[in-house]
Order: C-alpha cells, then structure tokens, then sequence
C-alpha cells in the first residue's frame, strides 16, 4: 500500500492565540496549484495552512491563530505526486509578512516584506550560494597545472573557503545572538576546542581533553525554556548526537543523568518538556545498547511514579508504563536474575499425568497445583540450584524460525566452551507441548539443562520479558545478569572480556 502523500506533514494544532496571521508568499512561475505552510518541529514536519490557489504564484496563509515562533517552509506537491521542500523562513518577530521569489533561482531570490529578520536569514542563505559558485569556477583554473599544484591549489583554496565560511558564520551569530537566526547558527555549528593547554603530554591527554571541551560545551547557548528550539531542523539532530556519540559511551547512569540535566532546565510541562520526555522514554523502553533499559526504569521511577511528568499520558497509558517498568526493573543488568522452578524432561510425563497438559483453564491449572503441591515440590529444577561460573539462560521455542537457528549455533559454542571454562545453558522452553520438544531436544543432541513449565506456576512472558523468542541471557555464578538480548555468537567474547577483567583484578 502506498504512503499517503505528505504523510510526514501532519497537522497538529497547539494553542489558540489572539493575534492572528497573514503570509503572503509571490512566487513567479511557480508550477503547482496547491501549497503548504508546515513548520519544522522536534525533527518532524507538520502542515499548518494549505493554500488551493497557488498556481497564480500569490500564495496567501492567513489565520486568526498565533502561530508558534520558530522555522517554517513552503512545500506543494509536484506532478509525480511527491511533497517539494521549497525554501525556509522563520516566524518570530512578525507574523504579517510577504516574502517574493522566482522559480529560476528559488534560494538566491529570496526577498522579504514586513520583516527584517528573514531579509538576514536569507542574506546568510546569499553568501552560501556565492561561496559554493564561487568555489565551483575553481577547479577550470587548475587546467596546465600538474596533479601536485592541481591538488596543492584546491587545498589552498578549500581551506581559505572554510575559514571565510566560520568566520562569516561566527560574525553573524554574534551579531544575531538575541535572536532567531543566532540560536539557529547556535544549533547548527559544533563547539570545537580552538586552543589546547598547555602541559598536554600524550595523545591520550588531548583526545581526553577535546572530548571533556566538547561535552561540557555542546549545549552552550541552548535555552530548554525557549518553545523555539525545538522548532529548528538541527534540534532534533544534535539531540539525538549527543547521546548516540557523546553520552552512550558512558553508561546508562550517565544517560540517565544528563536526561535528568536537560529535563530539569525545561519548564515543567511545557512542550520542550513534553516533547523531550516522550523522545527519550521511546528511545529507551526499547533501547538499541544492551542494558539501557535501565535508563527507562529511571525515567519511570522519578517521573511517571512521582507524577512529575504532568499529564502527559492518561491514566490506562501511565499504569501500562508502570506495569512495563516493573517488569523490566527485576531484569536490569547487575540484578540478580528472578529464581525459575521448572520441569525438565524425565520429570515432564509424571507431571503430564496429573492432568495439566489437558488443562486448559487458569483455574483447572490452579486447583491441579494445590492438589499436586507435594508431589510436584521435589519434581522442580531450579535456577537457582545450578552451579557453574557462567550460565546461559535461553527462552525458546521449537517452532520459532529463529531459534532454529539459533539454538543449534548455541550448541556449538556451547560444546567449544565448556573444554576450558565452567558453563552450563539452562534451555526454557516457552510453549508445553511436550513430544514435540522432547524428539527436538533427542534429534538435536541438546545435552544441557532442558526445562519447561507445564504447571504455569513461573509467568515467563511477566517475569522475564517474553513476548518474542529466542531471549538470551548471560549470568555469572551468583545468578547477578551479566548481559541479555545478545546473538548466541556474542557469548564466547563476552566471557573472555569478563574473565580478562577477573584477571586485571587479581593482585600481582
């Protein structure tokens, strides 16, 4: 099925306002009959007005609404049917303007009506188009010259071409520093060291300090209380930087305590506020690192549970967050993995005869339990009865494609391992078919601890987060969770980074 057209642009009305505001946009030639006023907004693109009669290029968006300070853009629809981004403007110290252009040369044209700060906006756009021509009618001049002063004059020429461009760009956002277009370039340029201290002696010691620089300043001049921030197309980019390339690196408690560090400096409910937070309890209920899940427990627990979120979420929304977090809490890397009270093989005919592979009703399987309690009590293979260094604890099922994969790779390393380290995989199977795992653990040779749960009395999908198979776990000899949610071939290099550390401790 196919997308629907500006399926990025998606209407979202905020807060009625009184002044109004009227746009009138001239653009000769233009070659659509419909046009777009759409904002930028935390990395997203929304539809604000809809002009019908652009194909004359007088193009009129007027509301009795204020609209939201920040950078917006002019898009249509061209013949093929795909949305055009034409050119962006910012709404800030006006909101009755008229802007001209002409479809021949679209950015360069660029004039404005009624306010001056969209004159210099497009003034910063001008230079850049000069620049770049100006650096395209380089490379004709290099004709007679060898491949060596061909190479030396580009060189020379590109670096002169970056030194004019910062220092355009750090010109302008000094003298525009109290508005729009200087938190704009604020957003858009990096924070780089210009000059190292002295007494640096290793490389070690000036990558330490560039990084130290450019953490503690990225956010300079970034204020979380100002809604226009996150209406700029670089918000959402250096956000998403920041913790990918600078934070991750450092922890999930680092995370979560520069989440803490933004949140606080945003207004409590507000939109920076809201946006944010809705941003990072998405990007961390799922994270992509292993164990940072654990940020999402934190976010939980200081914001959803204290009700310091507002009201961002209704009611049903916010107790299945808190249901997910109590979930994920027990499981978080460092704790000490729940106990499992399991049936393995020999003993899965004995508890078959109790009645519990026919039950079919929650309470059959309870009145069978209460009945069985005694018999059932020695019959159980525990987790935490298992005795080695390293235990693999792997949720499967016979007929999940995956795990068919996985499973028997699993057995490899498995076998590979065990010759010179003390492992041992305690193998769940999630579903009670019995035969069907049993002639799968016979035909594959699974000669390690086979375990399942006929008496339903562990809750696996609750207790350890299975709602997709195969899940992974690596656990140490006092049953704390090392890792989880690894590919089976992750395992082996897994153990030798902790057997390396075990060793660094070791007192020479």
């Amino acid at each position: 099925m196919k997308k629907p057209i500006l399926a990025i642009l998606i209407f979202v009305a905020f807060f009625a306002r009184s002044q109004g505001y009227e746009i009138k946009i001239t653009v000769k030639n233009f070659p659509d009959s419909v046009a777009y006023l759409a904002k930028h907004n935390f990395g997203k693109q929304y539809i604000v007005d809809t002009c019908k009669t652009a194909y004359k290029g007088i193009i009129i968006f007027k509301g009795k609404k204020e609209l939201d300070k920040g950078l917006y853009f002019l898009a249509s629809i061209d013949k093929e049917g795909k949305a055009v981004h034409r050119f962006d403007f910012i709404i800030d110290d006006s909101y009755k303007f008229s802007l001209s252009t002409d479809m021949k040369d679209l950015q360069y044209n660029l004039k404005s009506d009624g306010s001056k700060l969209n004159e210099q906006f497009f003034e910063y756009t001008r230079f850049f188009i000069n620049k770049n021509k100006e650096f395209g009618e380089l490379m004709p001049k290099t004709k007679g010259m060898n491949k060596a002063d061909s190479t030396k004059f580009m060189q020379d020429k590109a670096k002169q071409f970056t030194e004019d461009v910062m220092k355009f760009e750090a010109d302008y956002a000094k003298q525009h520093e109290k508005d729009f277009i200087g938190m704009w370039l604020n957003l858009k340029t990096e924070k780089l060291v210009k000059k190292y201290p002295d007494g640096l002696k290793t490389t070690a010691d000036s990558t330490m300090f560039r990084f130290n620089y450019y953490k503690s300043h990225y956010w300079d001049g970034v204020d979380f209380k100002d809604g226009r921030v996150i209406r700029n197309q670089f918000f959402d980019g250096r956000l998403k930087k920041y913790f990918e390339q600078v934070v991750n690196q450092l922890g999930p408690d680092s995370v979560a305590h520069e989440i803490d560090k933004i949140l606080s400096q945003c207004e409590p409910g507000s939109e920076m506020f809201n946006f944010l937070f809705v941003h990072f309890m998405v990007e961390y209920e799922n994270p992509k690192l292993v164990g940072f899940d654990k940020v999402f427990v934190m976010l939980v627990d200081k914001y959803i549970r204290t009700k310091k979120s507002g009201n961002i979420y209704d009611e049903k929304t916010t107790q299945k967050i808190i249901e997910k977090a109590d979930i994920v809490g027990p499981l978080l890397i460092g704790k000490v993995a729940p106990d499992l009270y399991m049936i393995d093989t020999i003993n899965g005919k004995i508890v078959s005869k109790m009645g519990f592979d026919t039950a079919k009703t929650s309470e059959v399987i309870t009145k069978l339990y209460y009945k069985n309690m005694d018999k059932l009590a020695p019959l159980y293979k525990t987790l935490s009865s298992v005795q080695a260094k390293y235990i693999v604890l792997v949720f499967w099922d016979v007929d999940c494609g995956h795990c068919q994969t996985e499973i028997p790779k699993l057995l490899e390393i498995y076998h590979d391992l065990r010759k010179t380290i003390d492992v041992k995989v305690f193998s769940v199977y999630t579903v009670d078919e019995f035969d069907k795992w049993r002639k799968y653990i016979i035909d594959k040779k699974l000669d390690w601890i086979n375990v399942y749960d006929p008496v339903h009395i562990n809750n696996l999908k609750t207790k350890y987060d299975i709602f997709s198979t195969p899940k992974v776990y690596l656990l140490d000899k006092d049953k704390i969770i090392k890792s989880k949610h690894m590919p089976v071939d992750k395992i082996p290099e897994l153990i030798k980074i902790y057997e390396e550390e075990e060793k660094a401790k070791k007192p020479k």
